[in-house]
């Protein structure tokens, strides 16, 4: 319930911004149809893997996609 809450708190101040957040490993919680990008080695050179949450029951989506250095910033992903 800890986790949950926040979570939630840490959604509600986080704003979107125009540069993507590039983490270092996958998120264990994501929402349905939010987007995460991971630079985790599983991706060819110059492309990271995109994770879109899904609804209950279902997998998330996971392909690799190439950004531009001025889209994305290199982040550390707390477990």
């Amino acid at each position: 319930m800890r986790v949950f809450t926040l979570a939630l708190a840490f959604c509600a101040i986080a704003s979107p911004c125009l540069a993507q957040t590039v983490l270092k490993s996958e998120p264990l919680l994501l929402a349905p149809y939010e987007v995460a990008f991971v630079e985790n080695g599983t991706c060819p050179v110059g492309q990271v893997l995109k994770v879109t949450g899904a609804i209950r029951g279902l997998h998330r989506r996971k392909a690799c996609v190439t950004l531009a250095s001025e889209q994305a910033s290199l982040a550390v992903a707390t477990p």
